[in-house]
């Protein structure tokens, strides 16, 4: 069987698609870097891919808030191109500002079923700033509390990087989130390390929940498991030696965040 084909979606102002693509190479997949201008010009070629993927960075600079003008060109200009690319069984990744793209859009938290949104629709949720007010840049340590996520699939807890300043994700309503816990679709939350610990829907102090989420969320996956946002960044740990503390754990081989890229190329497999 030939490898999975995924697709990292790059924009103006997005700067982490190599790593990206290098990470879906690494795990045994082929990767292709596609300009949005050239998926505008040409929709078709999204059907060429098994898997699409946002990467991070600050599209369009961010300017009228993270994610936002790169979110409506999905939105307005490739809904039904992404629709149809959601009814199949592929598989879609927004890391860090393309978690903030996905969840703007409408990809989700529901996936197909509610993509692209109505205009009178109301979001269930959004990424705003973070509650310390400044871009902020650590490690953290995440739970994984979703089984339904393929992306997460044979993982209980995982360290990874973020790097953001609009990552504190908000809900429209707090039923939102007894709705997302019963489709178990609160794929990762920010967790103390080495901690048995069960935590609970209280917000963590900072730095364990870095940007002050709602219910400690790093990240939401849809109701199916094929569809993922976070804000950690997998694609920085791709190498033991990428941790700050490599050597004082004795750490080797690969890093953590190379298993979801794994799990991704697996799912075809």
């Amino acid at each position: 069987m030939s490898s999975p084909k995924f697709c990292i979606l790059r924009a103006p102002g997005t700067n982490c698609d190599i790593e990206t693509a290098r990470a879906f190479e690494l795990s045994g997949g082929i990767a292709e870097r596609v300009h949005l201008f050239r998926l505008l010009e040409n929709p078709e070629l999204l059907d060429d891919f098994q898997g699409l993927c946002i990467p991070g960075g600050f599209s369009y600079g961010d300017d009228i808030g993270s994610g936002v003008i790169f979110s409506r060109q999905l939105q307005y200009r490739l809904s039904e191109t992404l629709a149809k690319f959601l009814e199949a069984d592929k598989l879609a990744l927004g890391i860090c500002n393309g978690f903030q793209v996905l969840l703007k859009s409408g990809l989700l938290p529901n996936g197909s079923e509610s993509f692209p949104p109505s205009e009178s629709s109301e979001p269930d949720a959004t990424l705003t700033w973070n509650l310390n007010g400044q871009y902020t840049a650590l490690w953290v340590n995440l739970k994984v509390r979703s089984s339904n996520s393929v992306f997460f699939r044979g993982i209980d807890e995982i360290e990874m990087p973020i790097a953001h300043a609009e990552g504190k994700i908000a809900v429209r309503d707090p039923s939102v989130l007894s709705t997302w816990n019963e489709r178990q679709q609160i794929a990762v939350t920010y967790h103390p390390m080495n901690s048995d610990e069960t935590v609970g829907d209280d917000v963590l102090d900072y730095p364990i929940n870095p940007n002050g989420s709602v219910a400690n969320i790093a990240g939401l996956t849809d109701p199916t498991g094929r569809i993922l946002g976070l804000m950690p960044h997998p694609e920085r740990f791709l190498f033991a030696t990428q941790h700050p503390q490599w050597t004082r754990k004795r750490l080797s081989g690969d890093g953590e965040g190379l298993k979801l890229f794994k799990n991704a190329v697996q799912y075809f497999g």
